[in-house]
C-alpha cells in the first residue's frame, strides 16, 4: 500500500511540476514593457512539486511511525474478556497467533478452548484495523498532496518569489540532514555515558583502567569461584596497543612507499594498474581478512617459528627453541600483520593525495637546483607533506584500534598482559562483541562492562582524530 501511494505521489508531483511551469510561462507572457518575472518557470514548477510531495511524504512517514502503536491500542481496546485478562506476555503471544491464523498459518501455541475460539475473530479484527489505517493514510496522503498542489498552483504569478521559497526548502533539508548527523552523535554519546555510568558505579574507575585481571564472567551462585568477576581492562588495552603497533609497522612503510612510488616514479600506465589494484584491498570485507589470517598466515607463521625452534633445540638457546615449538596459529603477530595489509590502501591513498597536493613548483625548483628525484622526495616533498602524512597515519591508527573481526579470528580471546607478539591476546572491540553476544541481561555488571569499554574506545579514537586534525592545522605550510 505504501509503495503504491508513493508512486501516486511521484506521478502527482511530476504533473504539478509540469503544470506549474506552464502556468508561470503563460503568466510571464502577459507582461508588457520592462516588467520581468521574479523567478524562472522551472522554479515555479519546483515550488509546486515541493508542495505536492512534502506534505504527502510527511503523512506517510507519520503513518509508518504511528500505525504500530495505534493498531496495538485499538486491538487491545476491543478484546474479549478472556483475552484482555491475560498477562501481557501471553496477550502479545495470543495477538501474534491470531494474526497467523488470519493469514492461514497455524498458531505456534496451544490455547485453552475459551481462548482458541477467539483466534480467528481477533485476527480478522486486527487485519481490518490495519487495513483501515492503511487506507486512511493513503487517502490522507493523496488529499494533502492535491491540496498542497492546488495552493501552490494558485500562488503562481510573475511577482511571486518562487526561487526564494525553493531555496528555503533546500536550506531546510540541508539543516535537517546536518541535525540528524549531530543528533546521532549525541545519541551515541548519551547511550554510552548512561550505561557506562552505571558500570562505573559498580566498578571503580582506577580498578577498571589499571587492573591487571580481566574475567567478566559472573557465577550464578554466590559460592562459585569468580562470582564477583574481575574488570581490570589493562590487558585489553595492552593487546589493542600491541596489535595496533604491529599493524602500523606493516601499513605505514609499505603504504607510504607505495604512495611515493605512485606519485613520483610510476608512469601513467603503471599508475593506472597499480593504484586500482591497491585500492581493491580496501573493498575486501574484514571477515575475508580474518579467514586469510586464520587459514593461511597463522599456519605459515606457526610453521616458520616451529622450524626455527627445532633448529635451536639442543643448543645454547634450547629454552628459546622449546618456546618457539609451542607457538600456535593464533597470535598477536598474525592479527597485526594481516590488519596492516588491510590498512595499506588506507595509508597509500591518503598519502598519495597529500603528495600530489604539493605544488609542482617545489619539484621544479628542486630539480633546477640540481637535486635528484630521490633527494627531491626526501628534502622537499616529504617535509611539505609531513603534516598530512602524519594525520593519515593517526587516522589509520584509529581504524586499527576499532578492528574486530581479524583479531577475533587470528589473535584469540585470552586477556593477557603482554607485549610478546607471539602470544595470544585480545582487544577492547573483541571483548565488547563477546560481552554483548547472545541473550544478555543489561542489569548485570558483566554486560555493562561493554559500555565502559565502548566509552573508553570512543574517547581514545576521538583523541587520535583530534590530534590528527591539530597536526594538520598547526604544521600545514602554505606554498605559492
Amino acid at each position: 500500500m505504501t509503495l503504491t501511494v508513493l508512486l501516486i505521489v511521484i506521478v502527482l508531483a511530476a504533473a504539478a511540476f509540469v503544470l506549474g511551469q506552464r502556468r508561470a510561462t503563460r503568466r510571464a507572457a502577459l507582461l508588457t514593457g520592462r516588467e520581468r518575472p521574479h523567478s524562472r518557470p522551472a522554479q515555479h514548477g519546483a515550488y509546486t512539486l515541493i508542495w505536492v510531495a512534502a506534505p504527502a511524504v510527511f503523512v506517510l512517514v507519520a503513518l509508518s511511525l504511528l500505525s504500530g502503536p495505534i493498531t496495538q491500542q485499538l486491538v487491545q481496546t476491543g478484546q474479549p474478556e478472556a483475552v484482555s485478562s491475560l498477562e501481557p506476555f501471553r496477550k502479545n503471544a495470543f495477538v501474534a497467533d491470531a494474526a497467523r491464523v488470519a493469514n492461514g498459518q497455524p498458531a505456534q501455541a496451544i490455547w485453552e478452548p475459551e481462548l482458541a475460539q477467539h483466534l480467528a475473530s481477533e485476527g480478522a479484527r486486527s487485519d481490518r484495523i490495519e487495513m483501515t489505517l492503511d487506507w486512511a493514510g493513503a487517502v490522507g496522503a493523496i488529499l494533502v498532496a492535491l491540496m498542497g498542489g492546488i495552493i501552490a498552483f494558485l500562488r503562481i504569478r510573475p511577482d511571486f518569489r518562487a526561487r526564494n521559497r525553493v531555496e528555503g526548502w533546500i536550506v531546510g533539508l540541508l539543516l535537517v540532514c546536518s541535525a540528524i548527523a549531530v543528533l546521532t552523535t549525541i545519541g551515541i554519546i548519551a547511550s554510552l555515558l548512561i550505561d557506562a555510568t552505571r558500570f562505573f558505579s559498580a566498578v571503580p574507575l582506577p580498578e577498571f583502567l589499571f587492573g591487571t585481571q580481566w574475567s567478566p564472567q559472573t557465577a550464578i551462585r554466590a559460592d562459585q569461584v569468580g562470582s564477583t568477576g574481575a574488570f581490570g581492562a589493562l590487558p585489553l588495552f595492552a593487546g589493542t596497543f600491541l596489535i595496533m603497533l604491529i599493524a602500523m609497522a606493516v601499513a605505514a612503510p609499505v603504504g607510504l612507499f607505495a604512495a611515493i612510488y605512485l606519485s613520483e616514479y610510476a608512469g601513467p600506465a603503471s599508475r593506472a594498474i597499480i593504484k586500482p589494484v591497491l585500492e581493491i584491498l580496501a573493498g575486501v570485507p574484514t571477515v575475508v581478512y580474518g579467514f586469510f589470517a586464520a587459514l593461511t598466515v597463522g599456519p605459515a607463521f606457526r610453521e616458520f617459528f616451529n622450524t626455527i625452534g627445532r633448529w635451536l633445540i639442543g643448543g645454547p638457546l634450547d629454552g628459546l627453541g622449546q618456546y618457539l615449538m609451542l607457538v600456535q596459529n593464533q597470535m598477536a603477530l598474525v592479527a597485526g600483520a594481516v590488519m596492516g595489509i588491510m590498512l595499506i590502501p588506507f595509508v597509500s591513498s591518503l598519502s598519495d593525495d597529500i603528495l600530489n597536493a604539493v605544488p609542482q613548483s617545489l619539484r621544479d625548483g628542486s630539480y633546477a637546483m640540481g637535486a635528484t628525484k630521490s633527494e627531491t622526495v626526501k628534502r622537499v616533498l616529504m617535509p611539505a607533506a609531513l603534516p598530512g602524512v602524519a594525520g593519515a597515519l593517526l587516522l589509520a591508527m584509529s581504524r586499527a584500534i576499532g578492528e574486530t573481526m581479524i583479531v577475533t579470528m587470528a589473535a584469540g580471546l585470552a586477556a593477557r598482559l603482554t607485549l610478546n607478539p607471539l602470544d595470544t591476546v585480545t582487544t577492547v572491540t573483541v571483548q565488547i562483541v563477546t560481552l554483548l553476544t547472545g541473550d544478555q541481561e543489561f542489569n548485570s555488571t558483566k554486560t555493562l562492562a561493554a559500555f565502559g569499554l565502548g566509552l573508553t574506545l570512543f574517547l581514545v579514537t576521538l583523541a587520535l582524530n583530534i590530534v590528527a586534525q591539530r597536526i594538520v592545522q598547526t604544521y600545514r605550510q602554505q606554498y605559492d
